[in-house]
């Protein structure tokens, strides 16, 4: 007699427990409360400085956010699987530092942008085998490859210093040029996020990311290929944080060994403000990319408003601990929920 073997769940499935489903109503409140806040602080400021959202400032603010936008985007793959990439400054820092050098020398600005994204994914590469292959926590994996980055970073770049002056001109005005108020560099950044958002929401492997996040070892069990899509995740995370390395390099003009030093927290920051769940399987690119938009905007709100700037850091500390306690509040209660429900249920 021949015994089939039950099919297994879906895959698709995995994250879509209830406590799943109110975990994802919650957070998509707060994107909402994100970008609430976000208009009020607007308008405050607009009140209290009637220059502030003239063409230039909001072009100025669309492209203080563009680099961290893109960042985050790559971010949140890697933090909805439950790890983390620290390494993401050094690696936009040395793709920054490696087009710049390459267009010194009088290369074609497109093949630049690939040299940056490459070198990107190479270092992605190398932390998503750690990771997935190696079984190393993701926490020491990627804080070590951002010291070795920044480290050979330090080395090739020395006391150099790469200037507009260096570069290609062109290159520079597509950096700071746009249309209208909507910067070019805008607009590349919302292309990449729509694209992640479309396949994290519509393909099978972008909601087995959430279901890894939700629950490895259930997701192992489903059939999901775990290793695979970390490895993909982290491929990912370091491409996009080397297309920010080329798009720095458009947008500032100059790069030296220093370049995005410690912007890895600021990037973890704006991911677990927008409502990315640091313990994974939660969250979306779009609250990400809000949580960016939303911290960088601080930058530009505060000297609008005469504030001094020494309070940023202060301000985003306080974002990211109330965003981490919020997460653990929800987790505790949908957690609570869940046990009283199954309890009546027997």
């Amino acid at each position: 007699m021949t015994v089939t073997a039950p099919n297994p769940a879906p895959a698709a499935e995995v994250p879509r427990s209830s406590g799943t489903r109110l975990v994802d109503r919650v957070f998509k409140m707060r994107e909402l409360a994100i970008l609430v806040v976000f208009l009020v602080m607007i308008a405050i400021t607009q009140m209290g400085n009637s220059q502030f959202l003239s063409e230039q400032g909001i072009k100025d603010l669309l492209l203080n956010a563009t680099i961290l936008v893109l960042v985050a985007t790559g971010q949140s793959l890697v933090v909805i699987t439950r790890n983390v990439d620290l390494s993401v400054g050094s690696t936009l820092g040395i793709s920054a530092f490696a087009a710049g050098t390459y267009l010194q020398g009088g290369g074609n600005p497109v093949v630049a942008v690939l040299l940056a994204v490459l070198l990107g994914v190479g270092c992605g590469l190398v932390n998503g085998l750690l990771v997935s292959l190696g079984q190393v926590p993701a926490l020491v994996v990627t804080l070590g490859t951002l010291y070795i980055i920044r480290g050979l970073d330090s080395i090739w770049v020395g006391s150099r210093q790469i200037t507009a002056a260096d570069l290609p001109g062109g290159f520079v005005d597509f950096g700071s040029g746009g249309i209208s108020a909507v910067p070019y560099l805008a607009l590349i950044a919302l292309a990449v996020l729509l694209v992640t958002a479309y396949y994290l929401k519509h393909f099978g492997s972008g909601r087995e990311l959430y279901a890894l996040g939700s629950n490895p070892e259930a997701a192992r069990l489903a059939g999901i290929p775990v290793r695979k899509r970390i490895l993909t995740a982290y491929v990912v995370c370091g491409g996009l944080a080397g297309l920010a390395g080329a798009m720095y390099l458009a947008r500032f003009g100059s790069v030296d060994s220093s370049t995005s030093t410690g912007y890895e927290l600021t990037v973890v920051s704006a991911v677990v403000v927008g409502g990315v769940v640091f313990t994974g399987g939660s969250g979306s690119v779009y609250g990400a990319a809000l949580g960016a938009l939303l911290l960088t905007s601080i930058n530009s709100v505060l000297p609008a408003l005469g504030v001094s700037s020494v309070w940023v850091l202060a301000i985003n500390g306080i974002l990211l601990i109330l965003a981490i306690a919020v997460d653990r509040i929800v987790a505790l209660r949908v957690a609570s929920a869940l046990k009283k429900r199954n309890a009546r249920h027997g």
